[in-house]
Formats: structure tokens, C-alpha cells, sequence
């Protein structure tokens, strides 16, 4: 049976998360399709992972033979990830905008996964992999609209899990999330409802469709 690899980073619960409302959409549709697959669960927010050290890089850049004993105790924490990474078929990440960017916990779970030569490169052993990003925000980042210049979170991501890992990248983004709370978003919360609507139900039909295909 197939295996999601599910990762949320918002910093608030469900009840008030965007991101986290549609990965647990997803999620419950893939269950639905895989009642007796895996879902490794991973609360970026709840239980970071440590941000990468010199001690840790450097034991990447090293024969694993010579290794200090600090160096493969860092890096036997590291394989661990990049291990649940590897034995994903298929990966969920719940990335909500902060400062125009992704949340510091998701990009220190990137960066220990991100290993030059295995993971990353030419010959990455994710190649291929579908990942579905939900990318909310709080705003529109569109182009055409002012702030498209502004948006880092799925340019950042495309260029890493795209280009560098050589991943399939998909994305679902939930916008104007913040128009319900800000008077002078006030004329936009239509748009904001049915964004999120249809985020919901994009990322109910894109678990369906994806859970088939990694069965087939």
C-alpha cells in the first residue's frame, strides 16, 4: 500500500489554519482511498527539527567511514528524515506564507533532507516524486496583482523541489485568508471564501487522483 508523507508548518491549530484545513482535506480523502496505507505525520509547528549546524553539513560532505562520533551521531538524525523522505510515495506540505516566505521550521526540515548527491542533483533519489504544496497566504500574490513580485514561497519551493530534487510539484493555494479579520479587506471576503472553497475541494480531487495513480 502507498505511503503520504504528510508535513503541516503553520503555526496555528486547525481551527484557525488555512493550510492546515486543506492538508487535512487531503489527507482524509487520501485515507479514504488507502484505508490500510501509511501516513507518516510530521507537526513541523509542535515538534521542529533541528536547524542544520556545521557539524551536520560537514558530516554530508564527508566519507561516512571517517566520520567523528559527533559527526555520525548528527548525521545518523539527519538520514532519519531523508530515510522517511525516500520511502514516501507521495508527500503533503502544509507551507502558509510568513514574511512573504515559508515558515523557519519548514526550511530547516529542507535543509536537513536536502543532501547533495542523494536527495539533490542530478541523480536525486526523488525523482519523480509527487508532492502537493498548500501554499496559503494571506493575501493574493497573483500576477498581475501588486504584490506578485513579493511571493517566495512557491517560486522558493519550485526552484528547490522542481529543479534541484527533481520532484513533481504541485501546488493548492488558498488566499486573501486574512480578509475576514481585516476591515480593509472587507470587500474581499467573497473571494476569500470561495479561494478557500475551492482549495477544499481541488485538494480533495488531487488526493483521489493521486492515491490512484500510486496504487495503479
Amino acid at each position: 500500500m502507498a505511503t503520504l508523507l504528510h508535513l503541516d508548518s503553520s503555526l496555528f491549530p486547525a481551527s484557525a489554519s488555512a493550510s492546515r484545513a486543506v492538508t487535512e482535506a487531503f489527507r482524509k480523502a487520501w485515507e479514504e482511498q488507502h484505508p490500510q496505507g501509511t501516513v507518516n505525520y510530521r507537526d513541523l509547528s509542535a515538534e521542529p527539527v533541528p536547524h542544520l549546524d556545521a557539524l551536520t553539513a560537514s558530516a554530508g560532505f564527508a566519507d561516512p567511514a571517517a566520520h567523528t562520533p559527533e559527526q555520525a551521531a548528527a548525521f545518523a538524525e539527519r538520514l532519519k528524515l531523508v530515510e522517511e523522505l525516500e520511502a514516501a510515495d507521495a508527500v503533503l506540505i502544509g507551507a502558509p506564507m510568513y514574511n512573504f516566505t515559508i515558515p523557519s521550521t519548514l526550511k530547516a526540515w529542507m535543509d536537513q533532507v536536502l543532501l547533495m548527491g542523494r536527495t539533490a542533483g542530478p541523480d536525486s533519489t526523488l525523482k519523480g516524486l509527487p508532492i502537493v504544496v498548500v501554499a496559503s497566504r494571506g493575501g493574493s500574490y497573483a500576477p498581475g496583482t501588486p504584490r506578485e513580485g513579493y511571493e517566495y514561497v512557491q517560486n522558493y519551493l519550485r526552484a528547490v523541489l522542481a529543479d534541484m530534487v527533481g520532484a513533481e510539484v504541485d501546488f493548492i493555494v488558498p488566499e486573501l485568508t486574512m480578509a475576514a479579520a481585516n476591515p480593509a479587506m472587507a470587500d474581499l471576503v467573497p473571494l476569500a471564501e470561495a479561494s478557500r472553497e475551492q482549495a477544499l475541494a481541488d485538494a480533495a480531487e488531487k488526493a483521489k487522483q493521486l492515491a490512484a495513480r500510486v496504487a495503479a
